[in-house]
């Protein structure tokens, strides 16, 4: 997966990251980023940023890596107390904006709600949400919904061809080799 960028269900946006808290006193911002590289969310010139329930958006005037995380500069926002405001805002960007994916590539919003069925016909539940590991990204299957075999919480390695033998987006269904019992 190249992007693990987080998103809202039933929402037209993705979270590509925080505002944490102001940086300096000419309103940068240190930035929280979801994306993977970190320094992906400053790719997208211009941000929708969720706030106190209202989406907001600004443009990115510039941004760069700043110690362990990202700062950014972003258009209107020129004081302390001008980034203070924003401070806790979500970065959001349209689902429709992201680049399109081939091949076994898929964003995280994508699988999430997914149902995960077993190659023999065994309904596990859905997709709840991603994590990464570092050797692998995990998903998080609830095991809950129709047919669903139980309700127990299971961690599945993403691991295509091995653990993942079919993606199906339209049909809401991703196919899986593993043992209900584990």
């Amino acid at each position: 997966m190249s992007d693990n960028a987080q998103a809202q269900p039933s929402d037209d946006h993705v979270v590509l990251g925080k505002l944490t808290s102001p940086y300096g006193v000419k309103g940068w911002l240190k930035v929280y980023s979801y994306t993977g590289p970190m320094e992906g969310i400053l790719d997208y010139a211009e941000w929708v940023l969720r706030h106190d329930g209202r989406l907001v958006r600004r443009r990115l005037v510039q941004g760069r890596r700043h110690g362990k995380g990202l700062v950014a500069q972003l258009e209107g926002v020129d004081s302390r107390e001008a980034a203070e405001a924003l401070t806790g805002a979500e970065v959001l960007l349209p689902k429709a904006a992201l680049p399109e994916l081939s091949g076994d590539d898929y964003y995280w919003h994508q699988l999430e709600g997914l149902r995960v069925v077993t190659r023999e016909g065994v309904v596990l539940g859905y997709i709840a949400y991603l994590f990464e590991t570092g050797a692998n990204d995990v998903m998080v299957v609830k095991g809950q919904g129709e047919g669903a075999v139980d309700d127990r919480e299971r961690l599945l390695p993403f691991l295509p061809d091995d653990v993942v033998l079919e993606v199906d987006l339209e049909a809401g269904v991703m196919s899986v080799d593993w043992d209900p019992e584990f």
